[in-house]
């Protein structure tokens, strides 16, 4: 099979031929339709994550279809379409997976990360850990989905009931989460870097509320803002942004760091936190909402060879919604 490979850190990713992947016990083997170019990658490319298992096939929001399914998987059959998340597998016995937080697992397992992922033609994934593709949407369609909007997903729980939700950063999670916000009723306020003029005005289209800069204050007070872009220096401008009892949350798995800010930014009870991972409740939830109100995730197609040009683009910032890769070409 044709994959693209990191072999160290920092390195650029190298197109590889590699044997036809085996199934152990409750594993399926995939056929790859598409596959989300996420910033994680970034991170893991980059060494801000430091401990990927290398050689890797990077990857985390992989669509494919069952070629063959391992003794015990049960859960899923040849034939059917599914999509394999971050999180590729929890030990199911400890304190964290026993109280349904399986994403704090200490022996959690993260595909393209801590094992192979979808920027190949094949891929292997644990059955319990896939979830069902809807037909309404695309592969393509649907990749951006098992990250940017399950991750996205799980920050929107952990903002409450704000009614007015603060987005910084509108990439791929964001564009994904201002339409379900809005689906349910939410004010959407988005930010974006001076410079992205562009990404303002794809938030407009989107009908967010209002679309500005991220250094400059909303035009009302925010109930929530969920961080997306990972910059650390947001944090106070959040704070800031959100009225009394508040909730600030960071949804990267990888942060710059959080710049001193004095005390009155987080006094009168708001809240400041982080997402880690998800879960496999996230996903069984993200996509009943999705069921109920649609979205669209403007994917920007790139053959599986062009990885690295994939990389490029959403690193300076050129992609609007999300890159996904595709097998063919």
């Amino acid at each position: 099979m044709r994959a693209m490979v990191l072999r160290q850190m920092g390195a650029r990713l190298e197109p590889a031929e590699l044997p036809r992947p085996s199934i152990g016990p409750g594993e399926v083997l995939l056929q790859v339709l598409a596959c989300g170019v996420c910033r994680t990658d970034l991170h893991i490319l980059d060494g801000d994550l430091p401990t990927p298992t290398l050689p890797l096939i990077p990857g985390h929001e992989i669509v494919g279809r069952v070629l063959a399914v391992g003794p015990g998987a049960t859960s899923v059959s040849a034939g059917d379409r599914v999509g394999v998340p971050w999180l590729g597998g929890s030990c199911g016995a400890c304190g964290w997976c026993m109280s349904g937080r399986e994403n704090l697992c200490d022996s959690a397992r993260f595909t393209g990360y801590s094992m192979d992922g979808g920027y190949a033609e094949l891929a292997v994934a644990a059955a319990d850990y896939c979830f069902p593709i809807p037909d309404a949407y695309t592969a393509a369609a649907a990749a951006p989905l098992l990250c940017a909007g399950l991750i996205g997903y799980r920050a929107y729980g952990l903002a409450g009931e704000a009614q007015r939700l603060g987005l910084y950063g509108f990439g791929a999670a964001a564009h994904i989460l201002a339409q379900l916000a809005g689906a349910e009723g939410r004010e959407v306020y988005a930010f974006v870097r001076r410079d992205d003029e562009a990404g303002r005005q794809f938030a407009l289209d989107l009908g967010v509320a209002w679309a500005g800069w991220s250094d400059e204050r909303p035009p009302v007070a925010l109930d929530a803002a969920i961080l997306f872009a990972p910059v650390g220096a947001l944090v106070p401008a959040a704070l800031e942004a959100v009225t009394k009892g508040g909730v600030v949350v960071c949804a990267g798995i990888h942060m710059s760091d959080i710049p001193a800010f004095p005390y009155r930014l987080l006094w009168e009870e708001r809240v400041l936190r982080s997402v880690a991972n998800l879960t496999r409740a996230d996903g069984h939830q993200f996509f009943a909402a999705l069921r109920r109100h649609p979205v669209r995730t403007h994917p920007t197609l790139y053959p599986l060879l062009r990885a690295n040009e994939a990389l490029d683009d959403l690193r300076a910032g050129r992609l609007k919604g999300a890159a996904v890769l595709v097998a063919q070409g």
